[in-house]
Parts: structure tokens; C-alpha cells; sequence
């Protein structure tokens, strides 16, 4: 199990960590523009986030269920639910490509300063574009995921991040562009990568690809993927529309404190997104060990992922706090009072990483099991009750000032750790009661 989970996370959690890099490679070059261009794409992350929440849960259902079909060797149900899958990431993209004419209006709607506005509306519109390509893209990579290919999904996204990353310094640096180019410059890696997609998708003889005629919205085909994925939508978009109202409550401490929050989240993302790796590899190889009726090696897996996420909380955690001063000096440029806020800031949130490597090892564990309701549950509790309501006591209640942004991510990450370590203690004990239950 060891080399199984290896050969199949590390090409993700690698993938996940050059993502990593390269976002914040990203938000120093918009931090070459202004502190105001880091602050305006961390705000309108957040709102493309929710969004996109709609295609990361469609595909964390996608390749749960598709994972299951191949692990039983149901191949005909597996062409079915890629083909079905696929048809559904076109119905959702249509709607989110029709927000474009009202992008204003809708930036409004969702709280975003008007100074925010001013500056980030063109990059907004942009970005919803690249929310409607990446649905197709983050489904295909689901389907590669669940045939085990997480070599190939790591080379693509590899390209993929390349052409971004040269395209935004590029636009930055040579044509000293705005933030909208840097929206442009992802874009054209979205499209290379729905191209390579396309290609590989469209293959003739292959149970993995995309075929009109197998397209089916039959109950016992897409129902099923359906029910994983709406509570896996619903915990994604709750998660980001809580960081977004996390975000806009920030502004009573300046627009400058929303960038170094984004700046923190990024760093806190080089831990999380290593863990988020092998969770997501995991929850492959729990599924498909489920769907061959292997339940005592899904739970091992699940052991050995607990193991390397809480080592990695432990190790890369300890790195970045030892590195702090230099790797917040990249994200400031001569701001010398953004630095420090970006210090405070991060000095907290990273005292969560090991908690959230058990919250990433057993949402592996709920995700392989189809305990999706669970995790949603989890991700509101993060959000809407260790998040929300701390940050508001601390506006209205203390003197703490922009630290307590730092403060209140470090309870909720660990708070949702210990929630998750009881939830995965009772949803353990079930599984071994009875190994065909699930919720």
C-alpha cells in the first residue's frame, strides 16, 4: 500500500506543489504592478472561486463514481459517466459565460469595494472565461485520475503552468500590463490545456473518452455522480463564499490587509496543497479498493495518508516560518509596512498546517467512502462558525486590529482539524461495523 499510494500521490501532491509556486510566482509579479493589484485579485479570486466551485465538485463526483466503475470492471458504465460528464460541464458553462455584459453589477452584488471594481472588472470578465474552460479541464483531469494516469496529469499541468507563468512575466515585466493581462496570460493556458484534453478525450477505443453516442442522463449513469458531487458543490462554493465574506470584512482594516491575507493564503498553500495532493490520490485509491470490494485496504490507505500529511504539516510548516522574512520581502516589494502585515499575518495561519493535514487525510477518507454530506458539513463549520463569527467578536469585542485576521485563521484551521479526527473516529467505526454502509 505504501507503493501504491506513492506511485499515485506523488505525482499529484507534485503537481499541486508547482501550482503552488507558481501562484505565488503570480502574486509577486502582481505585487511588480501595486500592492493594490495583489489586494484585487485576492478579493476577486474569492468570487471566481465560488464559481468555479460548481466544476471542482462535479468533478470530485465525477471521479469517485467513474473510480468505482472501473474498480468493479463496469467499463461500459465508465465510457457512460465520462460522456454524461462531460455534456454536463457544457450546460454549466453556458450560464457563467452570460455574466460577462453584467460583470459590474455583479462584483456589486457580492459585496466588492468600488474601488475594487474600478480596478479588477476587466480581469473579472476575463476570469469567467477561464471559469468556463476550466470546468471541462479540472472534469478531464478527474477522469485521468481515476484510470490511475497521475503521471500525465502532472506533465500537462506542468505546460499548463509553464505557459501561464511565462506568458504573465511576459505581460508584466516587457509590456508592463495590468492585472487584466495577467487573467489573459491564464486563459491561454486554460485553452492548451483544454486542447491537450480534446485530443486525448476524443481517442477512439478508449473507455476513458468522450463519445456523443454514449452520452446518457440516465438515473443509474449520472444520479449517482449527481448525488456525490451537489454536496461536494455546495461545501466548495460555502467554503469560498465564507473566504469571501472573510475578505470583505478584512476592508475595516484597509484594502492592503486583504492582499497580505491572499499573500499568507498563498503561503500557507506550499503545506495545504502538498497535503491536498495526497488526499486527492487517496480518495482515488480508497474508491477504487472500495469498488473491488477491498474495504481493509481503503482503510490503510487512509492510515498511510494520515501519516505523510501530519509529517508534512510538521516539516514544511517549521521551513516556512524559519524562511519568513526573506519569502515575505518577495510578496512586498520596497513596502516595508505590507511586509510586516503579511508577517503577522502568516505567523498565525501557520501554526494550523498540521491540523489540516488530518482534516486533508480524512476528507480522503469521507470522499473515497462517499461520505460527501460530511464534508460539507466540516467545510461550513470551518467557515461559518470557526471563521465568521471569531473574526466579528474580534472586530467588535478587542483592540487586536489586522492581527486578528491572522488569529482567526488559525483557529478555524484548528478547530476543523479536531472536528475532522472525530468525524474520521465515528465514520471508522461504522465502516468496520458494517462495510457496505454509506451515506
Amino acid at each position: 500500500m505504501w507503493r501504491v499510494i506513492f506511485t499515485i500521490c506523488i505525482p499529484l501532491a507534485a503537481y499541486q506543489g508547482l501550482l503552488q509556486i507558481f501562484k505565488m510566482l503570480d502574486t509577486m509579479m502582481a505585487a511588480h504592478i501595486g500592492t493594490d493589484a495583489v489586494s484585487s485579485v485576492a478579493y476577486i479570486s474569492q468570487i471566481s472561486f465560488v464559481i468555479s466551485a460548481i466544476g471542482g465538485g462535479l468533478a470530485i463526483g465525477a471521479g469517485m463514481k467513474i473510480s468505482e466503475a472501473y474498480g468493479a470492471g463496469n467499463y461500459d458504465l465508465v465510457k457512460k459517466r465520462v460522456s454524461g460528464v462531460c455534456f454536463l460541464c457544457f450546460l454549466i458553462s453556458v450560464p457563467v459565460l452570460l455574466v460577462i455584459p453584467f460583470t459590474p453589477q455583479f462584483l456589486r452584488l457580492n459585496g466588492t469595494p468600488e474601488e475594487l471594481i474600478e480596478a479588477s472588472g476587466q480581469y473579472f470578465s476575463v476570469e469567467l472565461v477561464n471559469i468556463a474552460v476550466n470546468f471541462f479541464n479540472v472534469v478531464y483531469i478527474a477522469i485521468e485520475r481515476a484510470r490511475g494516469n497521475t503521471k500525465l496529469i502532472m506533465w500537462i499541468n506542468l505546460v499548463y503552468l509553464v505557459i501561464k507563468s511565462v506568458l504573465t512575466a511576459v505581460f508584466v515585466y516587457v509590456m508592463n500590463g495590468t492585472v487584466v493581462m495577467i487573467a489573459f496570460a491564464t486563459l491561454a493556458a486554460n485553452l492548451a490545456m483544454f486542447m491537450i484534453a480534446a485530443v486525448n478525450m476524443l481517442k477512439k477505443g478508449s473507455i476513458f473518452g468522450f463519445s456523443p453516442k454514449e452520452v446518457s442522463m440516465r438515473r443509474a449513469v449520472i444520479l449517482p455522480v449527481i448525488k456525490t458531487s451537489y454536496p461536494a458543490v455546495t461545501e466548495k462554493a460555502a467554503f469560498a463564499y465564507g473566504k469571501l465574506i472573510v475578505n470583505k470584512m478584512s476592508t475595516d482594516y484597509g484594502t492592503s490587509v486583504v492582499g497580505a491575507l491572499g499573500v499568507s493564503n498563498n503561503l500557507g498553500g506550499i503545506t495545504t496543497n502538498l497535503q491536498n495532493g495526497f488526499q486527492e490520490g487517496g480518495a482515488s485509491v480508497i474508491s477504487q479498493n472500495i469498488g473491488a470490494g477491498k474495504t481493509g485496504r481503503a482503510l490503510d490507505a487512509f492510515r498511510k495518508i494520515l501519516v505523510i500529511n501530519t509529517a508534512l504539516g510538521v516539516v514544511v510548516m517549521t521551513l516556512t516560518l524559519i524562511l519568513l522574512d526573506p519569502l515575505s520581502a518577495l510578496f512586498a516589494g520596497q513596502d516595508e509596512d505590507f511586509r510586516l502585515l503579511i508577517k503577522e499575518v502568516y505567523g498565525y495561519e501557520a501554526l494550523g498546517a498540521v491540523t489540516l493535514g488530518i482534516n486533508a487525510a480524512v476528507m480522503a477518507l469521507l470522499y473515497g467512502f462517499g461520505y460527501t454530506k460530511l464534508t460539507l458539513v466540516l467545510n461550513v463549520l470551518r467557515v461559518f462558525v470557526f471563521r465568521i463569527p471569531v473574526l466579528w467578536f474580534l472586530q467588535n469585542y478587542t483592540d487586536i486590529g489586522s492581527a486578528s485576521v491572522g488569529i482567526v485563521m488559525l483557529v478555524s484551521n484548528v478547530s476543523v482539524g479536531v472536528c475532522a479526527a472525530v468525524a474520521g473516529f465515528f465514520v471508522i467505526r461504522r465502516i468496520r461495523k458494517a462495510p457496505d454502509s454509506r451515506q
